[in-house]
């Protein structure tokens, strides 16, 4: 039988999963329950694990699974006739999926070259896209770690010069090299902002830094 907080702990982490696909940080989750410190988080965690609601991929971050919920009562609903679903006409079902392009690979740590234009395209879901122009990005490094975005993982970019403070954007340097950071507008520069404490903040004049687009979806294979 799971504590109460234990039992909180649970189904906050598995809404967060729910919504996101990822897990949450200790932040995250010892505010949601109230904690002052992330050491209980940790305890409830282990707890967790030792009972086998709970999986921890170790040297991981933010990988926690969850293996099965606590046993709920819950009244069945009412039965009802099967409703059929609405006719859509078929131009829908072909925008389903569109095709952007993917044009290389982009550093979630340490920048590197700069993109490479090629026709390789591939199909992402149409209702993660608006009406600009999108490319697609594979990621290298951990520096998005914390923002839920892990080595690997297939980036949607939204085309665009312009980007607001706390948006993820695709950066180059110098015209040279390209990274993927929060941006925030500084004084005298731009502040290219990892989502990983290993790695610290840049902080460059506007006159090297140009937004080549801003976060528009994931796509993680398993």
């Amino acid at each position: 039988m799971l504590t109460k907080k234990q039992h909180e702990l649970l189904l906050f982490i598995d809404g967060h999963l729910r919504r996101t696909g990822f897990s949450p940080s200790f932040d995250e989750m010892k505010d949601a329950l109230g904690l002052r410190s992330k050491s209980g988080i940790h305890r409830l965690i282990s707890a967790l694990e030792e009972r086998g609601f709970l999986h921890r991929r170790h040297h991981r971050a933010r990988a926690l699974e969850i293996l099965r919920l606590p046993d709920i009562e819950v009244p069945p609903p009412p039965v009802q006739a099967p409703v059929p679903p609405p006719a859509m006409p078929p131009e829908i079902f072909h925008a389903a999926v569109v095709e952007v392009p993917f044009v290389g690979r982009v550093a979630a740590g340490n920048p590197i070259e700069a993109i490479n234009t090629t026709t390789t395209r591939i199909s992402v879901p149409a209702d993660m896209l608006g009406k600009a122009g999108h490319y697609a990005l594979e990621v290298m490094g951990d520096s998005m770690q914390d923002a839920g975005i892990l080595d690997g993982d297939m980036v949607i970019i939204r085309e665009g010069m312009q980007a607001t403070d706390g948006q993820i954007v695709v950066a180059l340097i110098d015209g040279e090299e390209v990274t993927l950071k929060r941006i925030r507008h500084e004084k005298d520069g731009i502040a290219l902002i990892p989502a990983n404490t290993h790695y610290e903040t840049r902080v460059l004049p506007l006159s090297r830094v140009s937004v080549q687009g801003t976060l528009a979806g994931l796509i993680r294979r398993y």
